[in-house]
């Protein structure tokens, strides 16, 4: 007897099953600019226009953990991370459409505490939200938000666009998510050991926020446009800066090198690396849910963006051949490989 052969999604991960769904899903219509394989769709409408299409999949004991995020702010943050995927193609989003799984748990009144923090999100990025669907669940919460945003076809930023010679730059700073999340799994433990224990939280409001309630950086979107600057290529930083740099690199067919002490991190992200014995860089490499955006220009813009506030340059694009590395501070070159969240894979 002949059977086919079963392979497991631990041998290949997420982005090994995202590879294998592209080949045999090939777009057909002459509109479909970009399909599977960015962070956003993209499909040509009148007049040289471009609409947007991503989607998010927040799942409870995955993505989430209600012991200790409030409702209100998963609903914030289940808008932003769709949000960042429009910023992350240098577009405006516009509108989105939300689906919801519900066990009995869950109050009439806790549903309208998720949906407000989805109100403020919409409020902060100036979208609206225009429908979507609510079903039952078995076994806790699970939310799909599905984001349509715009822009000119001459001005999408995608994965594949670096160049050789390319500066590459990041936004903001880098693995305060990942120790805002350290810090709350921690005081749940406590709590689970001692009920009585109060958590303490203080001194570690900026990560808990980053990771309760992350920004998608659509003001730096709207400040590059004003500077007169696209992108060559953009990613958002979801899955830690190592791993989305690896995907530019792959797409373009280039290569990297960056920098540590060129690397931005907040001293309350530092020290409490210290604090549990982590070490900062690992953080700031393979930390995710910053969403930050990632993004290379062409060395002439320097000027443009030497004096923003909130734009880094850590390193620059080099030939596919010299790999991507990085410079610690101990002048030692390392590949750069990736080691944040992949989901599936073993």
């Amino acid at each position: 007897m002949n059977e086919s052969k079963r392979t497991e999604l631990s041998e290949i991960g997420e982005f090994g099953l995202i590879d294998r769904l592209k080949e045999f899903l090939p777009a057909k219509s002459d509109k479909i600019v970009k399909s599977i394989g960015d962070d956003a769709a993209v499909i040509k409408t009148e007049e040289n226009g471009i609409q947007f299409i991503s989607t998010d999949l927040l799942m409870e004991g995955v993505h989430f953990d209600l012991a200790y995020t409030p409702l209100k702010h998963l609903g914030y943050k289940s808008v932003a991370v769709n949000v960042s995927d429009i910023a992350a193609m240098n577009g405006t989003p516009s509108h989105i459409v939300v689906g919801i799984a519900l066990s009995n748990r869950f109050s009439v009144e806790a549903i309208e505490e998720l949906y407000t923090g989805m109100k403020l999100a919409c409020d902060a990025y100036s979208i609206d939200l225009v429908g979507g669907d609510t079903t039952s669940s078995r076994s806790g919460l699970g939310i799909s938000v599905t984001v349509v945003g715009e822009g000119r076809e001459e001005e999408v930023a995608y994965r594949s666009g670096a160049q050789i010679n390319d500066l590459i730059c990041v936004t903001g700073d880098l693995g305060a998510a990942f120790m805002g999340l350290q810090v709350l799994e921690r005081e749940k433990q406590v709590y689970l050991a001692n009920p009585e224990m109060q958590p303490e939280l203080v001194g570690k409001d900026y990560i808990v926020q980053r990771q309760l309630r992350p920004e998608a950086r659509i003001d730096v979107i709207k400040s590059l446009k004003s500077l007169g600057l696209k992108p060559n290529a953009m990613i958002d930083i979801s899955d830690g800066l190592a791993s989305e740099l690896l995907h530019i690199c792959k797409e373009s067919k280039v290569g990297a090198y960056i920098y540590e002490d060129k690397l931005p991190i907040d001293p309350m992200t530092f020290d409490t690396a210290r604090e549990f014995e982590l070490d900062p860089l690992t953080i700031m490499l393979n930390g995710g849910e910053d969403y930050e955006l990632l993004f290379t220009i062409a060395q002439a813009d320097y000027d443009k963006v030497r004096n923003h506030p909130d734009i880094s340059v850590i390193g620059y694009i080099k030939s596919a051949d010299e790999g991507v590395n990085i410079y610690t501070k101990g002048d030692h070159l390392v590949p750069v490989t990736a080691q944040g969240w992949n989901h599936f894979k073993a």
